[in-house]
This record gives C-alpha cells, sequence and structure tokens, in this order.
C-alpha cells in the first residue's frame, strides 16, 4: 500500500471487554467525525426503541446540520429464555442495512453497536462481516463494539481496544442512571 493511501485509508476499530464504556467511546469518535464534517452513522445491533440520551444528541446534531444519524434495530438484551427467532430475522435486516452502508462509500465511519455479542453468539456470521470489511471503500472506518470481539475480527482490525472493568456502581446494587447508562 502506497504511503498517500495508507494515511487516507480508513480503519477498523473494536471496542471490546467486560468494562463499561466501549459504545460511548465509539459514540465520542463518532462524535468527533461528524464535527469535522464526516458523514456518520450509528447501527445498534441489540439495542432497540428504548429513549436514550444518545438518540437524543444524535437528533439534535443532526437538526443542526451535522452529517449524523442513528438506528436501533433490536428489541432491546437478548436473555436465554427471549425469542431468539426474532432477534435473529432484526439482525438478519440489521445486517443488511450495515453491510449496505460499508459498501456503499457514502459514509465516512459507521458504528457497529454491540455486534461482537451478535457475533459470540453465532447469530451472525463471523466470516461474513470480516468479508464485508475487507470489501469496504478505502476511506469508510467501522467500529465494532461489544463483549466477546472474536479473533477473526481482532486479526483484521487496525486498533482494538479492551475496556476492562475494575469496579461499577451496580455492585454496590446502584441502578442504570439516565445520561450515565442509556
Amino acid at each position: 500500500m502506497a504511503g498517500a493511501e495508507k494515511k487516507s485509508r480508513g480503519l477498523v476499530i473494536i471496542n471490546t471487554g467486560n468494562g463499561k464504556g466501549k459504545s460511548t467511546a465509539a459514540f465520542g469518535t463518532a462524535l468527533r467525525a461528524a464535527g469535522w464534517g464526516q458523514k456518520v452513522l450509528i447501527l445498534q445491533f441489540i439495542k432497540g426503541p428504548m429513549k436514550t440520551g444518545e438518540k437524543n444528541a444524535v437528533a439534535k446534531l443532526a437538526s443542526a446540520g451535522l452529517d449524523i444519524s442513528i438506528q436501533s434495530t433490536g428489541r432491546g438484551m437478548i436473555k436465554k429464555s427471549d425469542d431468539v427467532a426474532k432477534d435473529l430475522a432484526l439482525i438478519k435486516v440489521a445486517w443488511q442495512k450495515a453491510e449496505a452502508a460499508i459498501l456503499s462509500g457514502a459514509y465516512d465511519l459507521i458504528v457497529l453497536d454491540e455486534i461482537n455479542i451478535v457475533l459470540h453468539k453465532k447469530y451472525l456470521s463471523v466470516e461474513t462481516v470480516c468479508e464485508t470489511l475487507k470489501r469496504r471503500p478505502l476511506k469508510t472506518s467501522v467500529i465494532l463494539t461489544g463483549r466477546h470481539a472474536l479473533p477473526e475480527l481482532i486479526n483484521i482490525a487496525d486498533t482494538v481496544s479492551e475496556i476492562n472493568e475494575v469496579k461499577h456502581a451496580y455492585q454496590k446494587g446502584i441502578k442504570a442512571r439516565k445520561g450515565i447508562e442509556f
């Protein structure tokens, strides 16, 4: 790869680990990219229709003229007793949107929020995701978040950050707080 091409190509970034802040770090990068006039798409694979601070913020930024959007394609937390068939159908649609966006060349940055969990549970083929990432246009960067990043993704990524939990408020019985967890 030539020097100029290396400097201008998009990156594959993974935020993984059992600590809090993987999605938050990706949203910070999305905010930074949008602030530089880049086109940003955030696709949330698990998070559903619940109102969140990040959705509110993205809506306000978009209405102020920044080219950033967010789509929540799931129905919330995936549990063992949940309707797996419904989750699989939603994930299939979410991946179709993600793949089309990645290959379109229309975006500078795409965040695939919580996709690592989907891949870990084998609800989506890691080979399919890796192949799409390898075929993305030169300018497109992709951030993949969630626990349990698979080795196949780690191998093709340019940057991998593991966020580890040292201590969390829930261990003291403190519930999720608006503006902190959602």
